[in-house]
């Protein structure tokens, strides 16, 4: 079993930055697809960037140039570096873990930019 712990959201005014933080232990595979997806209110949760445990990451456009994903080189920790921040950026972001046919999926956090 896997288990995703998030940690770093938070409200923010526009223009802002926050960086999330996402923690997998357990029987974590080596080899795996860590990321983050969000969900913004009234609308179905959509992709934001991945990153494979050989380096491959996949950004949404919507956030290109302004997220960057990273993560432990030797570790199941990952990171979203999330600059410029927008008022559509607000949503409850999840971190995901993919290996094989199996999915986990953290308890979410919430990511508020307002003015």
């Amino acid at each position: 079993q896997v288990r995703l712990v998030e940690s770093g959201g938070g409200s923010v005014q526009p223009g802002g930055s926050l960086r999330l933080t996402c923690a997998a232990s357990g029987r974590v595979p080596s080899i795996n697809v860590m990321g983050w997806y969000r969900q913004p209110p009234g609308k179905q949760r959509e992709l934001v960037a991945t990153l494979t445990s050989l380096g491959y990451t996949n950004i949404t456009d919507s956030v290109k140039g302004r997220f960057t994903i990273s993560r432990e080189r030797h570790g199941n920790t990952v990171y979203l570096q999330m600059n410029s921040l927008k008022p559509e950026d607000t949503a409850i972001y999840y971190c995901h873990l993919r290996w094989s046919s199996l999915h986990y999926w953290g308890q979410g956090t919430q990511v508020t930019v307002s003015s």
